[in-house]
C-alpha cells in the first residue's frame, strides 16, 4: 500500500474525517445515551467504512482512509484510548482568543451551531490526573480491521490513518514535570502510530497546536520558540524508528468558517514543521487567508524525500472549487518544489467531530472531491507534457 515513485500525474487524497451516514450518527448518540447497542454499532461502522472508501475512490481520491467513522469527535477519541485522564467540565477551549474577541457575536453564533456546539458528545478539555498508558487496542484494531476489508472491495492507491500529535491530548495535573507528561503521552501514543505502520497503512499526525502556539499571547517570542523546539522533539520521540516514508503530517490554523484576521501566518512555523519526521505534510493553502503563502517556497527549500500536500479545496465553504483553480493552485507548487514532490488534498478534514450538522453538506464534499480529482488532472497535462 506504499505511495508509488515516479507515477507521471498529480495524486489526490484529503485530511481524513468525513460526515457520518445518519444512521451511525442515531447509533452512536443511543449509544452514548447508554441503550445496549454495540453489536449493531460495530455492525453499522464497519458498513459506512466500507461505503465511505468506496466513495472516495468513486470520486478520484488516491489515497484513501477510513473517514474516521468510528470517532466521535478528533478530541474526544483519545479519551477511549489512553487512561490516566479526567474530564475539567469547568474549563474552556482556549484556541484563538484573538478571533473570538474581535468578533463576539460571529463566534457566539458560530460556536453555538457549528464546530464544537454541534457535536454528538460535547466537547470536555481532560487533565492527567493518573499514569497514562494506551488501553485503546480493541478499537484500534476494529479500525484496522475495517479498512482492510474496505480496500479488499475498493480499489485505492493507498490509503492512511489518523491520529493525534502528544501535544494535544490534554492538560498535566500529574507528573512532575511539562517535559515528563509529554514524554508519557508520546509513549502511550506510539502505540498506535506503530499499530496503524504495522497494519501496511500510513500514519497521519494530526497537529493543529503548533500553530496554536505560535498565537498563544500568554507566550513572549522567546517562549514560543522553545516551546515549539520542544512539540518537534517530542513527537519525533514518539516517532522515533519508524519508516519516515510511511509518516505524513498534517496541520491546519486552528479555525474553520470565520473572518480568520488573526491566523498565524505560515512562515512563522514551516521550519519547524520540516523538522518532524515525516515524508508528506499537509497543510492550509486554498483557505483565502493562505493561498497567497505558496511564495514562500521560492525561498524555502524543501527537503530531499519531503513532499507537500498543500489544500486545494477548502473544508469551510459550501462553494465547490473550479478544475481550473485547482490546476492552478496545484501547478504553483509543482513549479517551486517539483511536480513529483506535490499530492493535491484539503485545507483540514471535513467533519472533525461527528455531528448532524457538517459545515460542508456531505453531497457538496464528493462534488468537491471529483472538482479536485479534474484539477488534478489538468495539472498533471500540464505538468507532464508529453
Amino acid at each position: 500500500m506504499s505511495i508509488l515513485q515516479g507515477t507521471e500525474r498529480i495524486l489526490t487524497t484529503h485530511v481524513g474525517s468525513l460526515p457520518r451516514p445518519v444512521k451511525l450518527l442515531d447509533l452512536m448518540k443511543s449509544n452514548i445515551d447508554g441503550a445496549d447497542n454495540q453489536v449493531e454499532l460495530e455492525s453499522c461502522i464497519k458498513d459506512a467504512v466500507i461505503e465511505s472508501v468506496q466513495q472516495q475512490v468513486d470520486d478520484g481520491i488516491d489515497i484513501v482512509t477510513d473517514g474516521e467513522q468510528s470517532k466521535v469527535g478528533f478530541f474526544a477519541y483519545v479519551r477511549d484510548r489512553l487512561s490516566g485522564f479526567s474530564p475539567r467540565p469547568g474549563q474552556r477551549y482556549t484556541a484563538f482568543d484573538a478571533e473570538v474577541e474581535a468578533f463576539p457575536d460571529y463566534y457566539k453564533h458560530y460556536f453555538g451551531e457549528a464546530m464544537l456546539g454541534g457535536n454528538l458528545v460535547p466537547f470536555v478539555p481532560v487533565a492527567c490526573t493518573g499514569t497514562i498508558a494506551y488501553h485503546g487496542t480493541a478499537q484500534l484494531q476494529r479500525d484496522l480491521a475495517n479498512l482492510t476489508q474496505a480496500l479488499d472491495k475498493a480499489d485505492a492507491h493507498a490509503a492512511f490513518i489518523p491520529s493525534v500529535a502528544p501535544t494535544g491530548v490534554g492538560s498535566n495535573e500529574f507528573y512532575p514535570s511539562e517535559g515528563e507528561y509529554l514524554a508519557a503521552v508520546a509513549e502511550a501514543l506510539r502505540v498506535e502510530y506503530k499499530a496503524v505502520i504495522d497494519a501496511g497503512f500510513s500514519l497521519q499526525i494530526d497537529d493543529p497546536f503548533l500553530p496554536d502556539l505560535f498565537a498563544d499571547r500568554a507566550l513572549d517570542n522567546s517562549a514560543i520558540h522553545r516551546k515549539a523546539g520542544e512539540y518537534v522533539e517530542i513527537l519525533n520521540h514518539a516517532l522515533r524508528g519508524l519508516p519516515q516514508e510511511k509518516i505524513r503530517y498534517h496541520t491546519c490554523y486552528s479555525i474553520n468558517e470565520g473572518p480568520r484576521i488573526h491566523d498565524v501566518p505560515f512562515v512563522e512555523f514551516v521550519r519547524y514543521m520540516l523538522n518532524i519526521n515525516a515524508a508528506d505534510y499537509s497543510f492550509e493553502a486554498g483557505n483565502v487567508r493562505h493561498e497567497h503563502e505558496y511564495h514562500l517556497w521560492e525561498e524555502i527549500k524543501l527537503p530531499a524525500g519531503k513532499r507537500l500536500i498543500p489544500g486545494v479545496i477548502c473544508h469551510a465553504s459550501n462553494t465547490v472549487e473550479h478544475p481550473e483553480l485547482i490546476a492552478e493552485r496545484l501547478v504553483r507548487f509543482a513549479e517551486r518544489v517539483g511536480r513529483e514532490n506535490v499530492i493535491a488534498g484539503a485545507d483540514c478534514g471535513f467533519s472533525s467531530q461527528a455531528t448532524y450538522r457538517t459545515e460542508v453538506h456531505p453531497t457538496v464534499v464528493r462534488e468537491k472531491f471529483r472538482a479536485m480529482r479534474a484539477g488534478a488532472d489538468l495539472a498533471s497535462q500540464r505538468l507532464w507534457k508529453k
